[in-house]
Protein backbone atom coordinates (compact mmCIF):
# COMPACT_ATOMS: atom_id res chain seq x y z
CA UNK A 1 0.00 0.00 0.00
CA UNK A 2 1.40 3.38 -1.03
CA UNK A 3 1.69 5.66 1.99
CA UNK A 4 0.29 9.19 1.61
CA UNK A 5 2.65 12.13 1.84
CA UNK A 6 2.19 14.96 4.30
CA UNK A 7 0.48 17.00 1.56
CA UNK A 8 -1.88 14.17 0.54
CA UNK A 9 -3.19 13.49 4.02
CA UNK A 10 -5.72 16.33 4.25
CA UNK A 11 -7.85 15.09 1.34
CA UNK A 12 -7.69 11.46 2.50
CA UNK A 13 -8.62 12.37 6.06
CA UNK A 14 -11.53 14.51 4.91
CA UNK A 15 -12.83 11.64 2.76
CA UNK A 16 -12.48 9.20 5.66
CA UNK A 17 -14.30 11.52 8.05
CA UNK A 18 -17.14 11.98 5.53
CA UNK A 19 -17.47 8.22 5.09
CA UNK A 20 -17.49 7.53 8.84
CA UNK A 21 -20.21 10.09 9.45
CA UNK A 22 -22.34 8.64 6.64
CA UNK A 23 -22.45 5.17 8.22
CA UNK A 24 -25.22 5.95 10.72
CA UNK A 25 -27.06 8.81 12.38
CA UNK A 26 -25.24 7.99 15.62
CA UNK A 27 -21.86 8.23 13.88
CA UNK A 28 -22.96 11.58 12.44
CA UNK A 29 -23.78 12.86 15.93
CA UNK A 30 -20.43 11.64 17.29
CA UNK A 31 -18.46 13.30 14.51
CA UNK A 32 -20.30 16.63 14.38
CA UNK A 33 -19.76 18.45 17.64
CA UNK A 34 -19.89 21.79 15.85
CA UNK A 35 -23.51 21.23 14.76
CA UNK A 36 -24.51 20.72 18.38
CA UNK A 37 -23.06 24.08 19.39
CA UNK A 38 -24.54 25.81 16.35
CA UNK A 39 -27.92 24.60 17.63
CA UNK A 40 -27.05 25.82 21.12
CA UNK A 41 -26.33 29.33 19.78
CA UNK A 42 -29.43 29.60 17.60
CA UNK A 43 -32.31 27.49 18.94
CA UNK A 44 -35.10 29.13 20.99
CA UNK A 45 -35.18 25.95 23.10
CA UNK A 46 -31.54 26.50 24.07
CA UNK A 47 -32.37 29.97 25.39
CA UNK A 48 -34.38 28.37 28.21
CA UNK A 49 -31.57 26.23 29.63
CA UNK A 50 -30.73 26.67 33.31
CA UNK A 51 -27.37 28.15 34.20
CA UNK A 52 -25.66 25.49 36.25
CA UNK A 53 -22.53 26.09 38.35
CA UNK A 54 -19.46 27.05 36.35
CA UNK A 55 -17.19 23.99 36.25
CA UNK A 56 -15.16 21.90 33.83
CA UNK A 57 -17.42 20.10 31.35
CA UNK A 58 -16.54 17.50 28.72
CA UNK A 59 -17.96 19.62 25.91
CA UNK A 60 -18.46 16.51 23.73
CA UNK A 61 -20.22 14.17 26.14
CA UNK A 62 -21.48 11.41 23.87
CA UNK A 63 -21.71 7.69 24.55
CA UNK A 64 -18.43 6.84 22.79
CA UNK A 65 -16.49 9.15 25.09
CA UNK A 66 -17.25 7.14 28.24
CA UNK A 67 -15.44 3.96 29.23
CA UNK A 68 -13.14 2.15 31.69
CA UNK A 69 -9.88 3.91 32.51
CA UNK A 70 -6.94 2.63 34.54
CA UNK A 71 -5.47 4.59 37.44
CA UNK A 72 -2.13 2.82 36.95
CA UNK A 73 -2.41 1.01 40.30
CA UNK A 74 -4.62 -1.92 39.35
CA UNK A 75 -7.96 -0.10 39.60
CA UNK A 76 -10.41 0.67 36.80
CA UNK A 77 -13.29 3.14 36.82
CA UNK A 78 -15.64 4.30 34.08
CA UNK A 79 -14.88 7.95 33.40
CA UNK A 80 -14.93 10.41 30.48
CA UNK A 81 -12.29 9.33 27.95
CA UNK A 82 -12.03 12.28 25.54
CA UNK A 83 -11.60 15.87 26.72
CA UNK A 84 -10.65 17.66 23.48
CA UNK A 85 -13.60 20.05 23.87
CA UNK A 86 -13.30 20.52 27.64
CA UNK A 87 -14.01 24.03 28.94
CA UNK A 88 -15.30 25.68 32.08
CA UNK A 89 -18.95 26.03 31.18
CA UNK A 90 -22.55 25.06 31.86
CA UNK A 91 -22.96 21.39 32.97
CA UNK A 92 -26.40 21.34 31.33
CA UNK A 93 -24.59 21.16 27.96
CA UNK A 94 -23.04 17.79 28.86
CA UNK A 95 -26.42 16.40 29.90
CA UNK A 96 -28.03 17.46 26.62
CA UNK A 97 -25.17 16.09 24.50
CA UNK A 98 -25.35 12.75 26.32
CA UNK A 99 -29.15 12.68 25.96
CA UNK A 100 -28.86 13.31 22.20
CA UNK A 101 -26.28 10.53 21.86
CA UNK A 102 -28.43 8.04 23.77
CA UNK A 103 -31.58 8.99 21.83
CA UNK A 104 -29.79 8.58 18.49
CA UNK A 105 -28.30 5.25 19.57
CA UNK A 106 -31.76 4.05 20.64
CA UNK A 107 -33.20 4.98 17.24
CA UNK A 108 -30.39 3.13 15.51
CA UNK A 109 -31.18 0.04 17.59
CA UNK A 110 -34.90 0.25 16.70
CA UNK A 111 -35.88 0.91 20.31
CA UNK A 112 -39.33 2.53 20.64
CA UNK A 113 -39.77 6.19 21.50
CA UNK A 114 -41.19 5.24 24.90
CA UNK A 115 -37.84 3.66 25.75
CA UNK A 116 -36.07 6.88 24.74
CA UNK A 117 -38.36 8.88 27.04
CA UNK A 118 -37.58 6.53 29.92
CA UNK A 119 -33.85 6.78 29.17
CA UNK A 120 -33.99 10.58 29.52
CA UNK A 121 -35.93 10.25 32.78
CA UNK A 122 -33.39 7.80 34.19
CA UNK A 123 -30.53 10.02 33.02
CA UNK A 124 -31.74 12.79 35.29
CA UNK A 125 -32.20 10.46 38.25
CA UNK A 126 -28.74 8.95 37.82
CA UNK A 127 -27.09 12.33 37.42
CA UNK A 128 -28.93 13.85 40.39
CA UNK A 129 -28.12 10.86 42.58
CA UNK A 130 -24.43 11.13 41.72
CA UNK A 131 -24.45 14.78 42.80
CA UNK A 132 -26.02 13.81 46.13
CA UNK A 133 -23.93 10.66 46.68
CA UNK A 134 -20.43 11.63 47.75
CA UNK A 135 -19.51 8.12 48.96
CA UNK A 136 -16.75 6.33 47.02
CA UNK A 137 -17.76 4.04 44.18
CA UNK A 138 -20.28 4.32 41.40
CA UNK A 139 -23.44 6.35 42.02
CA UNK A 140 -25.73 3.99 40.08
CA UNK A 141 -25.97 0.26 39.51
CA UNK A 142 -23.68 -0.91 36.73
CA UNK A 143 -25.37 -2.58 33.75
CA UNK A 144 -24.17 -6.13 33.10
CA UNK A 145 -22.27 -5.04 29.99
CA UNK A 146 -20.31 -2.47 32.02
CA UNK A 147 -19.35 -5.08 34.61
CA UNK A 148 -18.23 -7.39 31.82
CA UNK A 149 -16.09 -4.72 30.13
CA UNK A 150 -14.52 -3.72 33.46
CA UNK A 151 -13.62 -7.34 34.25
CA UNK A 152 -12.12 -7.66 30.79
CA UNK A 153 -10.15 -4.45 31.30
CA UNK A 154 -8.64 -5.61 34.60
CA UNK A 155 -7.19 -8.73 32.99
CA UNK A 156 -5.46 -6.97 30.11
CA UNK A 157 -1.67 -6.60 29.75
CA UNK A 158 0.70 -4.98 27.25
CA UNK A 159 0.37 -7.98 24.92
CA UNK A 160 -3.39 -7.40 24.68
CA UNK A 161 -2.96 -3.70 23.94
CA UNK A 162 -0.24 -4.39 21.37
CA UNK A 163 -2.28 -7.09 19.63
CA UNK A 164 -5.30 -4.80 19.48
CA UNK A 165 -3.53 -1.63 18.38
CA UNK A 166 -0.49 -2.74 16.36
CA UNK A 167 -1.24 -6.39 15.58
CA UNK A 168 1.38 -8.04 17.80
CA UNK A 169 3.82 -7.70 20.67
CA UNK A 170 6.78 -6.69 18.47
CA UNK A 171 7.60 -2.99 18.99
CA UNK A 172 6.93 -2.12 15.36
CA UNK A 173 3.97 -0.16 13.98
CA UNK A 174 2.58 -1.77 10.81
CA UNK A 175 2.03 0.76 8.04
CA UNK A 176 -1.23 0.40 6.16
CA UNK A 177 -4.83 1.56 6.48
CA UNK A 178 -4.57 2.97 10.03
CA UNK A 179 -0.89 3.89 10.31
CA UNK A 180 0.91 5.99 7.74
CA UNK A 181 4.57 6.75 7.18
CA UNK A 182 5.77 9.99 8.72
CA UNK A 183 8.09 12.49 7.08
CA UNK A 184 11.68 13.05 8.30
CA UNK A 185 10.78 16.38 9.95
CA UNK A 186 7.96 14.69 11.86
CA UNK A 187 10.24 11.91 13.12
CA UNK A 188 12.83 14.50 14.20
CA UNK A 189 10.13 16.46 16.05
CA UNK A 190 8.97 13.31 17.84
CA UNK A 191 12.52 12.44 18.90
CA UNK A 192 12.90 15.93 20.33
CA UNK A 193 9.58 15.60 22.12
CA UNK A 194 10.56 12.35 23.85
CA UNK A 195 13.98 13.71 24.77
CA UNK A 196 12.29 16.45 26.79
CA UNK A 197 12.67 15.94 30.54
CA UNK A 198 9.01 16.72 31.31
CA UNK A 199 7.88 14.06 28.84
CA UNK A 200 10.30 11.55 30.35
CA UNK A 201 9.06 12.26 33.86
CA UNK A 202 5.44 11.69 32.83
CA UNK A 203 6.09 8.33 31.19
CA UNK A 204 8.40 7.04 33.91
CA UNK A 205 6.09 8.20 36.71
CA UNK A 206 3.33 5.92 35.43
CA UNK A 207 5.31 2.89 36.60
CA UNK A 208 7.62 4.02 39.43
CA UNK A 209 10.30 1.41 40.16
CA UNK A 210 13.79 1.42 41.55
CA UNK A 211 16.74 1.83 39.25
CA UNK A 212 18.00 4.31 36.72
CA UNK A 213 15.62 4.40 33.82
CA UNK A 214 15.34 6.16 30.50
CA UNK A 215 13.08 6.18 27.46
CA UNK A 216 13.80 5.98 23.75
CA UNK A 217 11.60 6.40 20.68
CA UNK A 218 11.52 3.02 18.89
CA UNK A 219 8.92 3.58 16.17
CA UNK A 220 6.25 6.10 15.19
CA UNK A 221 3.56 6.61 12.56
CA UNK A 222 0.76 8.97 11.67
CA UNK A 223 -2.43 7.55 13.19
CA UNK A 224 -5.60 7.79 11.13
CA UNK A 225 -7.94 7.67 14.11
CA UNK A 226 -11.14 9.21 15.44
CA UNK A 227 -13.68 11.23 13.50
CA UNK A 228 -14.15 14.84 14.59
CA UNK A 229 -10.36 15.14 15.10
CA UNK A 230 -9.42 13.85 11.64
CA UNK A 231 -7.24 16.37 9.84
CA UNK A 232 -5.26 17.32 12.95
CA UNK A 233 -1.85 15.98 13.88
CA UNK A 234 -2.17 12.49 15.39
CA UNK A 235 0.69 10.06 16.02
CA UNK A 236 1.25 6.69 17.62
CA UNK A 237 4.68 6.20 19.16
CA UNK A 238 6.25 3.10 20.70
CA UNK A 239 8.62 3.96 23.53
CA UNK A 240 11.28 1.69 24.96
CA UNK A 241 11.59 1.99 28.74
CA UNK A 242 14.94 0.65 29.93
CA UNK A 243 16.02 0.33 33.58
CA UNK A 244 19.13 -0.94 35.30
CA UNK A 245 17.18 -3.33 37.56
CA UNK A 246 14.59 -4.70 35.17
CA UNK A 247 14.14 -5.87 31.62
CA UNK A 248 13.32 -3.49 28.82
CA UNK A 249 9.60 -2.75 28.44
CA UNK A 250 7.54 -0.80 25.93
CA UNK A 251 4.70 1.70 26.03
CA UNK A 252 2.31 3.01 23.37
CA UNK A 253 1.91 6.79 23.40
CA UNK A 254 -0.89 8.73 21.70
CA UNK A 255 0.13 12.23 20.54
CA UNK A 256 -2.74 14.45 19.45
CA UNK A 257 -3.05 18.04 18.31
CA UNK A 258 -5.26 20.31 20.39
CA UNK A 259 -7.24 23.20 18.91
CA UNK A 260 -9.67 25.86 20.09
CA UNK A 261 -12.77 24.27 21.61
CA UNK A 262 -16.13 24.54 19.85
CA UNK A 263 -17.85 24.40 23.24
CA UNK A 264 -18.66 27.86 24.67
CA UNK A 265 -16.84 28.72 27.88
CA UNK A 266 -18.44 30.61 30.72
CA UNK A 267 -17.86 34.33 30.52
CA UNK A 268 -14.73 35.27 32.44
CA UNK A 269 -13.72 31.63 33.00
CA UNK A 270 -10.06 31.29 33.94
CA UNK A 271 -8.62 28.56 31.75
CA UNK A 272 -5.20 27.94 30.18
CA UNK A 273 -4.89 29.81 26.89
CA UNK A 274 -2.88 27.03 25.29
CA UNK A 275 -5.32 24.44 23.83
CA UNK A 276 -3.34 21.41 24.99
CA UNK A 277 -2.92 22.79 28.51
CA UNK A 278 -6.69 23.41 28.56
CA UNK A 279 -7.38 19.79 27.58
CA UNK A 280 -5.03 18.46 30.26
CA UNK A 281 -6.53 20.74 32.93
CA UNK A 282 -10.04 19.61 31.97
CA UNK A 283 -9.00 15.95 32.08
CA UNK A 284 -7.52 16.28 35.55
CA UNK A 285 -10.72 17.87 36.84
CA UNK A 286 -13.20 15.52 35.12
CA UNK A 287 -11.31 12.23 34.75
CA UNK A 288 -8.42 11.88 37.21
CA UNK A 289 -7.51 8.40 35.93
CA UNK A 290 -6.85 9.93 32.52
CA UNK A 291 -5.64 13.40 33.45
CA UNK A 292 -2.71 12.12 35.51
CA UNK A 293 -1.45 10.31 32.41
CA UNK A 294 -1.42 13.38 30.17
CA UNK A 295 1.00 16.17 29.43
CA UNK A 296 0.83 19.25 27.17
CA UNK A 297 3.69 20.01 24.79
CA UNK A 298 4.67 21.76 21.58
CA UNK A 299 5.52 19.95 18.35
CA UNK A 300 6.29 21.53 15.00
CA UNK A 301 4.91 24.81 16.31
CA UNK A 302 1.57 23.25 17.28
CA UNK A 303 -0.05 22.54 20.61
CA UNK A 304 -0.25 18.80 21.35
CA UNK A 305 -0.99 16.56 24.30
CA UNK A 306 0.40 13.12 25.05
CA UNK A 307 -0.99 10.19 26.98
CA UNK A 308 0.16 6.65 27.50
CA UNK A 309 -2.48 4.18 26.38
CA UNK A 310 -3.11 1.69 29.16
CA UNK A 311 -4.20 -1.87 28.32
CA UNK A 312 -7.21 -1.35 30.62
CA UNK A 313 -8.60 1.62 28.63
CA UNK A 314 -11.62 0.38 26.70
CA UNK A 315 -14.70 1.81 25.01
CA UNK A 316 -18.35 1.13 25.74
CA UNK A 317 -19.83 0.56 22.31
CA UNK A 318 -23.50 1.33 21.64
CA UNK A 319 -23.99 -2.07 20.01
CA UNK A 320 -23.22 -3.70 23.35
CA UNK A 321 -26.43 -2.47 25.00
CA UNK A 322 -29.53 -4.64 24.69
CA UNK A 323 -33.06 -3.25 24.81
CA UNK A 324 -33.50 -4.62 28.32
CA UNK A 325 -30.47 -2.71 29.58
CA UNK A 326 -30.90 0.53 27.65
CA UNK A 327 -32.71 2.39 30.45
CA UNK A 328 -30.32 1.14 33.12
CA UNK A 329 -27.38 2.14 30.93
CA UNK A 330 -28.71 5.69 30.54
CA UNK A 331 -28.99 6.06 34.32
CA UNK A 332 -25.51 4.69 34.88
CA UNK A 333 -23.75 6.79 32.23
CA UNK A 334 -25.41 9.98 33.47
CA UNK A 335 -24.20 9.11 36.98
CA UNK A 336 -20.64 8.92 35.63
CA UNK A 337 -21.04 12.46 34.28
CA UNK A 338 -22.64 13.56 37.57
CA UNK A 339 -19.63 12.29 39.51
CA UNK A 340 -17.26 14.14 37.16
CA UNK A 341 -19.19 17.38 37.66
CA UNK A 342 -19.90 16.92 41.37
CA UNK A 343 -16.31 16.33 42.45
CA UNK A 344 -15.48 19.89 41.37
CA UNK A 345 -17.96 21.77 43.58
CA UNK A 346 -18.87 21.90 47.24
CA UNK A 347 -22.03 20.62 48.93
CA UNK A 348 -23.90 23.91 48.70
CA UNK A 349 -23.30 24.24 44.96
CA UNK A 350 -24.28 20.61 44.39
CA UNK A 351 -27.50 21.10 46.38
CA UNK A 352 -28.42 24.22 44.41
CA UNK A 353 -27.77 22.53 41.07
CA UNK A 354 -29.88 19.54 42.15
CA UNK A 355 -32.67 21.91 43.16
CA UNK A 356 -32.65 23.48 39.70
CA UNK A 357 -32.88 20.05 38.09
CA UNK A 358 -35.79 18.97 40.27
CA UNK A 359 -37.66 22.28 39.95
CA UNK A 360 -37.73 22.01 36.17
CA UNK A 361 -39.31 18.56 35.89
CA UNK A 362 -41.95 18.45 33.17
CA UNK A 363 -45.62 17.68 33.64
CA UNK A 364 -45.77 14.83 31.10
CA UNK A 365 -42.33 13.28 31.60
CA UNK A 366 -40.27 12.88 34.75
CA UNK A 367 -37.38 14.88 33.36
CA UNK A 368 -36.70 18.63 33.10
CA UNK A 369 -38.69 20.06 30.21
CA UNK A 370 -35.61 21.88 28.88
CA UNK A 371 -33.70 18.58 28.63
CA UNK A 372 -36.49 16.64 26.93
CA UNK A 373 -37.30 19.45 24.50
CA UNK A 374 -33.60 19.90 23.71
CA UNK A 375 -33.15 16.19 22.94
CA UNK A 376 -36.28 16.14 20.74
CA UNK A 377 -35.28 19.30 18.87
CA UNK A 378 -31.66 18.15 18.41
CA UNK A 379 -32.72 14.68 17.27
CA UNK A 380 -34.76 16.19 14.45
CA UNK A 381 -32.01 18.65 13.49
CA UNK A 382 -29.33 15.96 13.39
CA UNK A 383 -31.54 13.47 11.52
CA UNK A 384 -32.11 15.95 8.70
CA UNK A 385 -28.44 16.94 8.79
CA UNK A 386 -27.42 13.30 8.55
CA UNK A 387 -29.62 12.65 5.51
CA UNK A 388 -28.24 15.74 3.77
CA UNK A 389 -24.70 14.59 4.63
CA UNK A 390 -25.44 11.19 3.07
CA UNK A 391 -26.81 12.85 -0.08
CA UNK A 392 -23.64 14.91 -0.47
CA UNK A 393 -21.50 11.83 0.16
CA UNK A 394 -23.43 9.84 -2.47
CA UNK A 395 -22.99 12.64 -5.02
CA UNK A 396 -19.27 12.83 -4.26
CA UNK A 397 -18.90 9.04 -4.56
CA UNK A 398 -20.78 9.02 -7.89
CA UNK A 399 -18.51 11.75 -9.24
Amino acid sequence: MKMPTFEERAALLDASRTLKMARSAHAYVRGNTVKFYEWLAASPVAKRLPRGPELWICGDCHLGNLGPLSDGNGHVEVQIRDLDQAVIGNPAHDLIRLGLSLATAARGSDLPGVTTARMVEEMVDGYEQALADRAPGEAAEEPAVVRTVKRLALGRKWRHLAAERIGGADPKIPLGKKFWRIEPEERAALKTLFADEATKRLILALDPRDGDRDIRLVDAAYWMKGCSSLGLLRYAAIIEIAGAKRATEHALIDIKEATVSAAPAARGARMPKDPAERVVAGARALSPHLGERMIAAKMMGRSVFLRELAPQDLKLEVEQFSQAEAVKAARYLASVVGKAHGRQIDGAARAEWRRQLLDHRGADIEAPSWLWQSVVDLSGTHESGYLEHCRRYALRAAA
